[in-house]
């Protein structure tokens, strides 16, 4: 790589610098723990929206996304046609349940539904999950800084970490939302640039360029071929990546906890919404990128394909392009990894610190130990993100394969308590163990792809529940109050409104503008059909 030079640095400077002034004016408005938790819930929607699709995205997908399209062409899309269906369910089943608690942590959800050996349960899936995740975006950022600037990654892991823990620390989840607002607009900007410079620099106009792509077999987007050892088939796609995904938005609380600081659930949901109209035009942009990359390189073999969208800005030779761009992937990891840290911390206190430690703790000593651990995170995250450094795949499947033998686990325990009456909680953990270990066999002992070791897990984790149950405890004479069914007779039972704002409060009931994600899942893969026969 050229010098970075005078220009690049101090864009990237003036960046770092904005997002801890930022932290630190949005810290005069945490005086609690639920403040640091929850944002006071004065967060407009579209903020918390933006943030939500920014922390998903992320580094992963700014450098991952055209590497694995590099490679595998532009039928990786298929993974992620499945956000309209996901965010559909997430909004009728998932986020009622976890609005409706009032509570920060959703994993309370589980000890009111099956008892507090399943809360503790999830909580540790989940912290160990995220911090393996938060770890491979720590990788993703180092990179960027050691090919840009020559700065060890070791040194670039740390710098990072620091940047953001601080202003996390500071700001709470307020700061975590504001921050990814900025970042994500950094990330589309960086994304823009590149992609019209690459359409200026091709040989050929852009449609005979997808013609001589597609003959290369890297521009078929639908592959809807039943082999269970491919990756990227439309079925993986639609079937599993939908399971899996479920757990990313509605089990996850690093992205449920930005739509409770919402103001009504109406908000929650429209912030919800816009992640799932985003989501595929973003992914698509960064895939398309991938298969132009691989016919402007001729399909040059890279020593870590993660690089190629840098050496190709590096190339162009425009003045501050390098320092936005370290800026764009900076952004787009904190934006992770700032949301990371501050659910783990959230997790910590109120789900252990608070329920089994130190149960009667003020609010001041409450936002005092939460910082603590958000500091713990921080440090925690670092090893296995110099491991994630021997790497040389596409870090977005590498993180979406580590996070494969989780999602099983989470999806089946939420769904077995919004739907079974028969599931108690003796026969929830044994269904648990039983699914992590026939995942961990299948992945071993078997070229099955991993995008259906969510689906494996959860059908084996749901029938042993099941079958376990009802051996151990007997069928139940009635559903829980926090089943799907169990809310709705609750709601008729205490006269509560259905509605607030025009927006379902019961689980279970449809609002009509998510009916529109239908249409877009149907529309979206209209697209792809027609670049497939078009070109």
């Amino acid at each position: 790589m050229a010098e970075f030079g005078i220009t690049n640095t101090l864009v990237l400077v003036v960046y770092l610098l904005g997002n801890l002034w930022l932290g630190f004016v949005l810290s005069k408005r945490v005086d609690s723990a639920n403040d640091f938790f929850l944002g006071r819930r004065t967060i407009p929607w579209w903020a918390i929206g933006i943030s939500v699709a920014a922390t998903y995205v992320s580094a992963l997908s700014f450098l991952g996304g055209p590497a694995w399209s590099y490679s595998d062409g532009l039928s990786v899309i298929a993974i992620h046609l499945n956000y309209p269906i996901v965010i559909f369910l997430v909004i009728a089943f998932f986020l009622p349940f976890f609005y409706n608690s009032g509570v920060p942590s959703i994993y309370e959800y589980l000890e009111r539904r099956f008892g507090h050996e399943s809360r503790i349960v999830i909580s540790l899936i989940f912290l160990v999950s995220q911090a393996l995740s938060s770890a491979a975006v720590l990788y993703a950022v180092a990179l960027v800084i050691e090919f840009i600037t020559g700065i060890d990654v070791i040194a670039s892991i740390l710098m990072v970490s620091v940047i953001a823990l601080a202003y996390t620390m500071m700001g709470g989840i307020a700061a975590v939302i504001w921050t990814d607002v900025i970042q994500a607009g950094i990330l589309l900007l960086g994304a823009g640039i590149i992609f019209v410079a690459l359409l200026l620099n091709l040989e050929l106009p852009l449609t005979e360029t997808l013609r001589v792509l597609s003959d290369q077999g890297k521009l078929d987007p639908l592959n809807f071929s039943f082999d269970l050892t491919e990756v990227s088939t439309v079925w993986s796609g639609v079937i599993a990546m939908t399971l899996y995904h479920l757990t990313v938005y509605g089990a996850n609380q690093m992205m449920v906890q930005r739509t409770l600081a919402s103001k009504n659930i109406g908000d929650a949901k429209k912030s919800f919404l816009m992640m799932g109209y985003a989501a595929f035009v973003i992914y698509l942009l960064f895939f398309l990128l991938g298969v132009l990359f691989y016919n402007y390189y001729g399909g040059r073999v890279f020593e870590n394909e993660n690089t190629i969208i840098l050496e190709f800005a590096g190339s162009l030779a425009i003045p501050g392009l390098m320092g936005l761009l370290t800026a764009a992937v900076v952004a787009a990891s904190m934006s992770s990894l700032d949301s990371a840290l501050n659910s783990m911390a959230t997790v910590t206190t109120i789900d252990f610190y608070k329920r089994y430690y130190r149960p009667d703790t003020n609010p001041v000593q409450d936002l005092r130990i939460s910082r603590i651990f958000t500091v713990f995170w921080a440090i925690a995250i670092i090893v296995p993100a110099i491991l994630y450094s021997r790497s040389s795949g596409s870090i977005l499947e590498t993180l979406s394969m580590v996070g494969s033998y989780f999602v099983g686990a989470k999806l089946s325990m939420f769904g077995l308590g919004f739907f079974s009456r028969h599931t108690t909680q003796r026969g929830l953990l044994i269904g648990v163990a039983a699914g992590f270990i026939v995942v961990w066999v299948v992945a071993v002992n078997t070229n099955i792809a991993w995008p259906w070791y969510c689906a494996i897990g959860a059908i084996v984790n749901t029938t042993v529940a099941l079958a376990g149950s009802l051996l151990i405890d007997g069928p139940q004479a009635e559903y829980s109050r926090y089943t799907v069914q169990g809310q709705q007779q609750y709601f008729r039972e205490q006269g509560l409104p259905e509605k607030d704002n025009g927006w379902y409060l019961v689980p279970g009931k449809i609002d009509p503008s998510s009916n529109y994600l239908l249409v877009y899942f149907a529309a979206s893969l209209l697209l792809l059909w027609l670049i497939g026969i078009l070109f």
